[in-house]
């Protein structure tokens, strides 16, 4: 399935080119408008990338943070560092556990993807932005030489931005 995806300046630009689409065979099921009195990001599908970092992240931590604080004592343990001696035998091995579960914590951040959260990455959050301005996107699903087909409709019109994707998942 290939997607073709035009950024448009205002609603009576997406309704044009939503009619120019439409009289050159596209189906309503192929094209889609999103946003204000259309289709959300959301309702579309277009996924949040801040919300999947941070389930991600979630969903590695918890499984990271048990295994750094058991890899932290059985460190611990095996070397027999004092590096506390306040804390005692019992309590080094405790304080190396918390340093490996927060190891763990850090880990999940990096690997989960809180990196990507921090600096950004894929092409739906500039969507979402240009959606929270007020601007419209034009959707077209199909096969690629549909794609090529609704390429060359919506270039004959105004629009700021013209992207065509593959997804290769299925």
């Amino acid at each position: 399935m290939n997607y073709l995806v035009a950024v448009l300046g205002d609603r009576n630009q997406a309704e044009t080119a939503y009619t120019a689409l439409e009289k050159d065979g596209f189906t309503m099921e192929q094209v889609a408008i999103l946003g204000k009195g259309y289709q959300s990001a959301d309702e579309y599908g277009l996924i949040d990338p801040k919300e999947q970092a941070i389930k991600q992240s979630r969903l590695m931590a918890s499984w990271l943070i048990p295994f750094g604080f058991i890899a932290g004592v059985i460190f611990s343990v095996i070397t027999r560092l004092n590096t506390f001696a306040w804390a005692g035998e019992v309590g080094n091995h405790a304080i190396g556990g918390l340093l490996g579960a927060a190891s763990g914590a850090l880990g999940s951040v990096f690997v989960g993807g809180g990196v990507g959260l921090i600096v950004g990455g894929g092409d739906a959050l500039p969507y979402r932005n240009r959606l929270n301005q007020g601007k419209y996107l034009v959707v077209v699903r199909g096969s690629e030489a549909q794609t090529r087909k609704a390429y060359r409709v919506l270039q004959a019109l105004p629009h700021e931005n013209l992207q065509g994707y593959a997804d290769n998942t299925i």
